[in-house]
């Protein structure tokens, strides 16, 4: 996978996920062996939640920014804290649909705000929000780069440096 990954890059593909740099990079670079390698494709690569994490100085879930974008959520009735019971129950097929359907909504997801330039989600308390991305999405490497947002209003923040955590290790 980690040199598949590297061969799109080269040919000028961009990997986009959706808190891939805390948590799909993480797991691929340990079960890999091939941390110099991930760390790479992490850094490159643009993470939506990430990005937004550097812009509103909070994380946005999948599913709600789907449904604030009018994309296709999560497969129903599953999260990802059920995929790796459900794999060691031998419910192979459902975890796989579950991950095909997460894929393909981050790309729907991806494509639309490149286009309007903006995101939209629905909050926790279910009101709709958004965010500009006047320069669309950006890499890892320039998302952190971007000015610290005030997060003086919330209990516990979530930190860049908690979800990079993994590169520095």
């Amino acid at each position: 996978v980690v040199e598949y990954l590297t061969v799109m890059v080269t040919m000028g593909f961009t990997i986009v996920t959706w808190n891939g740099l805390a948590f799909d990079f993480d797991v691929l670079a340990e079960e890999s062996g091939r941390l110099d390698e991930c760390r790479i494709l992490a850094l490159g690569h643009v993470d939506m939640m990430f990005h937004l994490l550097c812009l509103q100085g909070f994380p946005i879930g999948l599913d709600n920014a789907a449904r604030g974008t009018g994309v296709p959520g999560k497969t129903a009735g599953m999260t990802g804290k059920d995929a790796p019971q459900l794999w060691m129950q031998g419910k192979h097929r459902e975890v796989l649909n579950y991950v095909a359907q997460d894929a393909r909504t981050t790309f729907r997801l991806a494509n639309i705000c490149d286009q309007q330039k903006s995101l939209r989600w629905i909050t926790r308390k279910g009101s709709p929000s958004s965010c500009a991305l006047p320069t669309g999405w950006l890499p890892v490497k320039d998302a952190m780069c971007l000015p610290q947002p005030d997060t003086s209003w919330m209990t516990n923040p979530l930190s860049r440096e908690e979800m990079m955590a993994w590169l520095v290790e």
